[in-house]
């Protein structure tokens, strides 16, 4: 059986390497590519046939906006809600306290979005952006009282911006008439054509404020001091305290000219942009004098992000078509945005709210590198100094304490997040601090408590709280997960709730580990179809979750999953498992998955989530570039310095520790598997799900190496345990140790 093991251990690693190796030449399309073209085939072709009539259209329909438009876009780039108070901004302040309140997510492409893909990614409904020297949206050349976007058909025919013009497209064929104040206003409106209906300059030149159906309002203030030759500043930071609260200031005062011309028009202001070369989450309000909630204080989020109180860039969109009466296009990614009950508090403790929402996120996205490389040289230096002092049969106790201390880091991680971290004068060190204190704390636990005797009593401790927490965490809208430096938050923009790729590779393998470990007991009492049933059942709901729309969302998982789950199963039952078995495991997660993201694809569109528009870009045959792209993501991380050496260190020191393992581990793991030999079902199964894990998510190397990051140390904690205990080394485990020894 063990060399059988160490064959599954070194074919896994094989087939994960092989195939990656082999793809690495195809290419893969760039993030703006495949943020657009995806969707570019409802965006393009009626848009264009239609645009031929919608200028005659607006004349005719002129005459129905008297009473003032039907929703107002202002777009303040650069606008943070640490921007925003009483004294320096009474107007923005003024609207704050009539408004819903949310944070901007505006990740279009790149790590940070300009002011011209801001207003591009309104226009498209998709993150979209121009590339190159990117800075502030192109002057639009008068047209009679309107105006036309110079070269607008280069953003999609150079540019491959797709769907570029979707926006004012659907105004237009629907007979909405636009009025655009601002280069930045005139882009998110424009039509295929690229005209808007109205146009003027700045809101001095506006007259009549009623002309038109949907307004946008462009204040560069802010803005226009961090441009330097036609692109925003490659600085954190280029301006001065008093330089920017000047340029706050400046876009306070033209707001002020704004708002009292709007009358009762509900509002949408959205601050389009990052400022400079370091992303943030923006401020967004909507203010809303119809809205039947009696004044109430409420948070502005969305289906989107799935979180109250955030909304994503392409949501703007959709929210200004649905305030319009238009049906949003199928190409538009965003939906509407919705309002929430904000609770108690006052409207300076939900802004205080949002902006340590922003450094949260900040000190996240800041320290994630650091933290990676930290704990892959403390992976390294573990294995280093097991390796050193187990073939000794030294330092037993230290081992072991350190095997769970590190398997104790990533559920910390999320429970750092039950205190209000970011809130301290220096978060980084409060949560740094709070991680360290968190898995000293579960380390305690498992070693101290009345379990410690066991052989896999701390084991099942480290895995059963993993297990618990990120399961807890899915059930009650992953508030752990965001702003973790082991999940995900808004800064970046990779994903906004729902099971990670990171926190999934934790949660797969810690509920193998728990339940085989259980299941062994089982097992030894005659019950060993129980056992199986646990396994299976615990891992299927475990499963379950990971995948279903809208609690999890997580595609790759349910595909790694399943065959992780059945391996370890068929192990308990004593059923040998095939290449055929194993190759059929992942097939069946693939159905599963695709079943799941069927039934979500047979909602409504905006109650879908990723997993039922992936469906739609299936079935139409636009679905390449999101699979290319994933690809490429996936062979990027082959080459981390922050993951491959906990993977290869991991890997090296499991095949040498089961090949020699009276040199390497002093018969630990073999004493393991004696003791507890489903242990080494649920060792197998997380291995199963971290290698297809890897190879089906864009996080590639980062779902293997997590996998391996837990389980390795607890299985090999467990050795030792029963080491200390006095188990002999089996047969072979000896014979090897005397060859080499």
């Amino acid at each position: 059986m063990r060399r059988a093991l160490v064959a599954v251990v070194l074919g896994l690693l094989a087939g994960a390497l092989t195939p990656a190796a082999s793809a690495a030449a195809a290419g893969s399309a760039t993030a703006g590519e495949s943020a657009t073209a995806s969707r570019s085939a409802s965006a393009g072709g009626s848009a264009v046939s239609a645009s031929a009539t919608a200028g005659e259209a607006m004349t005719a329909s002129r005459s129905a906006t008297a009473g003032g438009p039907r929703i107002a876009l202002v777009g303040v780039p650069g606008l943070l809600w640490s921007d925003v108070t009483p004294a320096d901004t009474p107007n923005l302040w003024r609207l704050a306290g009539g408004s819903a309140l949310g944070s901007l997510s505006v990740r279009t492409v790149g790590n940070v979005t300009c002011p011209y893909d801001g207003w591009l990614t309104v226009s498209s409904g998709v993150r979209s952006a121009v590339g190159g020297r990117c800075g502030m949206p192109p002057v639009p050349d008068r047209s009679g009282e309107g105006a036309v976007v110079p070269e607008f058909s280069w953003l999609w025919e150079v540019r491959g911006q797709d769907g570029t013009g979707t926006l004012g497209q659907a105004l237009h064929d629907a007979r909405r008439t636009t009025m655009a104040v601002g280069p930045g206003a005139a882009l998110a409106l424009a039509d295929r054509r690229g005209r808007v209906d109205v146009y003027a300059a700045s809101p001095a030149e506006v007259t009549d404020w009623s002309r038109a159906d949907v307004l946008a309002v462009d204040i560069p203030d802010l803005i226009t001091p961090y441009v330097q030759g036609d692109r925003i500043a490659a600085v954190p930071e280029p301006l001065s305290p008093q330089a920017r609260l000047a340029a706050v200031r400046a876009a306070d005062a033209r707001l002020g000219e704004v708002l009292p011309r709007l009358g009762t028009a509900p509002v949408l202001l959205a601050g389009l942009g990052d400022h400079a070369s370091v992303p943030h989450l923006r401020a967004a309000m909507l203010r809303d004098p119809g809205a039947a909630d009696g004044g109430r204080a409420r948070w502005l989020g969305g289906r989107s992000t799935h979180r109250d109180d955030m909304v994503i860039l392409p949501d703007l969109t959709a929210t200004i078509l649905a305030r319009a009466a238009v049906p949003v296009p199928a190409a538009v990614v965003g939906v509407p945005a919705e309002t929430a009950p904000a609770g108690g508090g006052d409207l300076a403790g939900r802004v205080e709210a949002l902006r340590v929402g922003d450094v949260a996120g900040q000190t996240i996205r800041n320290m994630t590198g650091v933290f990676f490389t930290s704990l892959a040289v403390l992976q390294v230096l573990f294995y280093a100094g097991a390796f050193l002092l187990l073939r000794r049969r030294e330092g037993l106790r230290a081992v072991r304490v350190a095997a769970i201390a590190l398997a104790a880091i990533p559920v910390s991680t999320y429970l750092v997040n039950l205190t209000p971290w970011a809130r301290a004068p220096q978060p980084t060190l409060t949560l740094v601090g709070g991680i360290a204190l968190a898995a000293a704390a579960l380390t305690v636990v498992a070693l101290a408590g009345p379990w410690r005797r066991g052989v896999v009593g701390p084991v099942a401790v480290i895995a059963a709280v993993t297990a618990a927490v990120l399961l807890g965490d899915l059930l009650t809208g992953t508030p752990l997960q965001l702003n973790s430096v082991m999940g995900y938050t808004g800064v970046v923009g990779a994903r906004y709730y729902g099971l990670g790729n990171i926190p999934f590779a934790l949660l797969a393998t810690a509920v193998l580990l728990v339940t085989t470990v259980v299941a062994d007991r089982l097992v030894r009492s005659g019950r060993k179809a129980l056992g199986v049933a646990l396994v299976a059942a615990l891992g299927g709901f475990a499963m379950l979750l990971d995948g279903w729309p809208g609690v999890g969302s997580d595609f790759g998982g349910v595909i790694a999953f399943v065959p992780g789950i059945a391996v370890a199963a068929l192990l308990v039952a004593g059923k040998r498992v095939s290449v055929i078995r194993l190759a059929a495991f992942c097939v069946a997660g693939g159905v599963v998955v695709m079943g799941i993201a069927f039934l979500d694809y047979l909602r409504p569109p905006d109650s879908q989530t990723h997993l039922g528009r992936f469906v739609g870009q299936v079935l139409d045959g636009t679905f390449l570039p999101v699979i290319s792209r994933k690809l490429g993501a996936m062979l990027h991380t082959l080459i981390s310095p922050n993951l491959m050496p906990v993977v290869i260190a991991a890997f090296a020191f499991l095949v040498f520790a089961l090949l020699r393992p009276g040199q390497a581990s002093a018969g630990a793991l073999p004493v393991a598997f004696e003791r507890a030999p489903t242990l080494k079902a649920g060792l197998l199964g997380a291995l199963v799900s971290g290698v297809v894990g890897m190879l089906v998510n864009d996080s590639g190397a980062a779902v293997l190496s997590m996998a391996l990051a837990l389980a390795v140390p607890l299985v090999l904690s467990a050795g030792i345990r029963a080491l200390q205990l006095g188990d002999p080394v089996p047969a072979t485990a000896g014979a090897h140790a005397g060859r080499t020894g």
